[in-house]
């Protein structure tokens, strides 16, 4: 009797259908999720943080972005808003970034200010490198820089003066409050800086960066000397002078000028008075002398009688 081997049963191959139903129910739940997410709160923006800014308001750089709490989270293209943020003329670069759930965040970069200058309707302004004006909308600002006063509008030595500022680290006019054109035959280009520690220094935009650099350490020395306030001039050589003293000066003048004033009356009344006396006694002798004149013609005929 031959060995019979156990017949093996082939499995039943799964229906196509049961896949099918399976693969059905899995898109539905996943596109029934998206469209709850979509609904809710999480796939909107919800908060965004604008920082970095300081002349520009957050309202400006808001409207130039053109997104609001509200849209759609993923929508939004952050190298768009960069882009539109990045029009405003104060605005040198601008970094956008997206933190879920719901939060945008807009890093302003603004271009470096070198100076600050009152415009014709009393606003303040604030200069660049290139002496470009962007008005100061930020209310309250504090002025860390100084102010350009007595500069004409087009004057191309305020391009010079604030190119050579904005070279230079800004802890040099840290002690300047304000800067004026004082320009001379010999320095065109000379200025008048006023500081907080109550000197005038004097010197040119060109020799401006190499003197700065050490204002800070000769005015310390003059302190050390207990020298407050005066003229420093800063051009071949550096020196300092006390200030002029205008009431002092003044009044030396006014009572010089009254001292000439007496002189000048005096002798002006003493030459008034001998050209009286002088018209006076020429007045008397000729007066005499017509009557001399007439009482000879009488004396020959006498004598002729």
């Amino acid at each position: 009797m031959e060995d019979r081997l156990p017949v093996i049963k082939k499995p039943n191959p799964k229906s196509r259908s049961s896949k099918k139903l399976l693969l059905f129910l899995f898109i539905f739940f996943i596109t029934l999720l998206l469209i709850l997410f979509f609904q809710s709160s999480l796939s909107k923006i919800t908060e965004i943080e604008i920082q970095g800014q300081q002349l520009i308001s957050k309202e400006e750089i808001a409207q130039a972005a053109a997104v609001k709490a509200g849209d759609h989270f993923f929508s939004v293209s952050s190298s768009k808003v960069e882009s539109q943020v990045k029009a405003l003329k104060m605005v040198e670069s601008v970094d956008v970034s997206k933190k879920f759930p719901g939060r945008l965040i807009i890093q302003v970069h603004e271009y470096p200010k070198v100076a600050y200058q009152i415009g014709e309707n009393g606003q303040i302004e604030a200069l660049l490198a290139d002496a470009s004006v962007v008005p100061v909308t930020v209310q309250g600002v504090a002025l860390d820089k100084p102010i350009l006063t007595g500069w004409p509008k087009d004057d191309p030595l305020k391009v010079k003066l604030c190119l050579a500022m904005s070279k230079m680290p800004a802890s040099y006019f840290s002690d300047v409050s304000e800067i004026k054109p004082s320009p001379t035959d010999s320095y065109p280009d000379k200025i008048k800086m006023y500081t907080r520690s109550q000197y005038e220094v004097q010197t040119t935009i060109g020799y401006l960066p190499d003197k700065m650099k050490y204002l800070d350490s000769y005015i310390a020395s003059l302190h050390s000397s207990k020298i407050t306030g005066g003229v420093i001039t800063m051009l071949e050589a550096d020196t300092h002078a006390p200030f002029e003293k205008d009431t002092g000066k003044t009044n030396a003048k006014d009572t010089k000028d009254g001292s000439d004033g007496k002189g000048n009356k005096d002798n002006k009344d003493s030459k008034d008075k001998d050209g009286k006396d002088g018209k006076s006694t020429a007045s008397k002798e000729t007066d005499a002398s017509s009557s001399a004149d007439e009482k000879k013609p009488e004396s020959q005929d006498t004598a002729r009688n």
